[in-house]
């Protein structure tokens, strides 16, 4: 027999051996009306109710962290009982499972692609693909900046295993030796470190995006945009690529 939902019981037999009551039927056919379902219990067949789920935990994440986010909230996100989340998830660590598999390494892959997809030996070329391929993933998923904050870079991190085992190694390896060559082949200022410029690339875009609450609030809404910023790291980078130290 098929697993039922949560909270659902099989009709039993009434004292004395007689039977429940036969449902109504409406229209032609002789077909039982629909019974009603309750709030948060949609069939496990419903095509959009996972998805559902995974963004309202993505949405607390955000909010309040990994950490401080339990069943209950992401119920309370997406209007299902915390019953419906077990029942297609079992738990809160298969959920963040799913979270990162389908809407974090997405991201993380859509940025290595547009870095690495060039073999061109031109620093700033690099540079500005890791910029423009930054703000194109936070102009689709203004939630990324704010969670890696959160999760990778502070303290007790749930993300940060994930970032150092798995994400960025092999990304970081690849763009440092880049710059390597390029400043070999004396195209990069001699003065610059090759492995700390892939630090200065995440500061001039993640932790602007993610700041961009506070310093829209300080210098204006509206005055400074996330376009600003991209042109204000380009003409940074491009200064310091061609400086001799």
């Amino acid at each position: 027999m098929g697993t039922r939902p949560p909270g659902i019981r099989t009709p039993s037999r009434a004292a004395g051996g007689s039977r429940p009551p036969a449902p109504r039927r409406a229209g032609q056919g002789g077909k039982a009306a629909p019974a009603g379902r309750a709030r948060g219990r949609p069939p496990r067949s419903a095509p959009d109710q996972e998805q559902r789920l995974i963004d309202a935990a993505l949405a607390c994440y955000v909010r309040q962290g990994i950490g401080a986010t339990r069943i209950r909230d992401i119920a309370s996100e997406a209007g299902v009982t915390p019953a419906m989340v077990h029942y297609y998830f079992g738990g809160a660590r298969p959920l963040l499972d799913r979270v990162i598999a389908e809407r974090l390494m997405p991201v993380f892959g859509a940025v290595r692609e547009a870095i690495l997809g060039t073999e061109s030996a031109d620093p700033l070329e690099l540079a500005t693909r890791f910029v423009d391929a930054v703000f194109a993933v936070v102009e689709r998923h203004p939630w990324w900046p704010a969670l890696w904050v959160r999760e990778v870079l502070s303290e007790g991190g749930a993300l940060r295993d994930l970032l150092v085992a798995r994400v960025a190694p092999d990304l970081a390896r690849r763009i440092v030796q880049r710059f390597a060559y390029a400043q070999r082949e004396g195209l990069m200022n001699p003065g610059l470190d090759p492995r700390l410029v892939m630090v200065t690339l995440i500061g001039l875009t993640l932790f602007p995006a993610a700041g961009a609450p506070i310093w829209q609030r300080i210098f204006g809404e509206g005055r400074l945009t996330m376009d600003d910023v991209r042109r204000h790291a380009l003409a940074l980078l491009a200064a310091g690529f061609k400086g001799v130290a």
